[in-house]
């Protein structure tokens, strides 16, 4: 009988240090993902906070390896993402600020930097979520997909932001506000460029802007 039970509990104690080790190197590596640079972030756009517990390095029940030093504090942002089920529009919504991503398909013909009148007025909407946030620093970034030049695609990218931030601008109608539009070409795709469906994604024009609303 004592052998019998030998036999039945090794294994589960085998699962059960299987299962630590999977969840203590998820950890690890969910920590390190979430802290590094994310080099898909176009510059300027990083959330930045400061640390909500101030740690003593000199604190004896603090361990660390002899040598070692504490890194800078980081606060890690909770992003949530809804997109539109044929993905014509994504929304990005963090502690600090709010993002609209807009494929280029909606708001412009191929190969145009040209607005039509379904795309102000979805425009119109994300101008009506910017006045209840209350924000007065907006980002308009237009980007491609990788065919074509790279050249070609930064001037495109630009052409399409500046649009869309010419009807924003119209639509807010505040000299208060302070607009930041850049053209990015094919740089920082947020989907897959070697197939159709993730070019599509990455041709898009992002309207982003703080979260000040309580």
């Amino acid at each position: 009988m004592i052998r019998s039970r030998i036999r039945l509990e090794a294994p589960r104690l085998a699962v059960a240090a299987t299962t630590a080790t999977v969840l203590l190197a998820t950890s690890l590596y969910g920590a390190t993902a979430a802290t590094a640079d994310d080099p898909s972030v176009p510059p300027g756009t990083e959330a930045s906070a400061s640390a909500p517990v101030e740690l003593d390095p000199n604190d004896p029940d603090l361990k660390l390896p002899d040598g070692a030093t504490l890194a800078e504090p980081k606060v890690l942002d909770i992003k949530q993402v809804v997109e539109e089920q044929s993905g014509d529009e994504r929304r990005e919504d963090t502690n600090a600020e709010v993002t609209f991503a807009l494929q280029a398909e909606v708001l412009f013909g191929k190969d145009s930097a040209k607005l039509g009148s379904q795309a102000k007025a979805r425009i119109g909407a994300i101008a009506g979520e910017i006045k209840n946030q209350n924000a007065t620093r907006i980002r308009v970034f237009g980007f491609t997909d990788d065919l074509g030049s790279s050249a070609h695609g930064d001037v495109l990218s630009r052409k399409r932001a500046n649009a869309v931030h010419t009807v924003l601008g119209q639509e807010l109608n505040d000299p208060g506000v302070t607009y930041e539009v850049r053209g990015y070409g094919e740089q920082y795709p947020i989907a897959d460029n070697s197939t159709e469906a993730g070019r599509k994604k990455n041709r898009r024009v992002e309207i982003s802007f703080p979260r000040t609303a309580s």
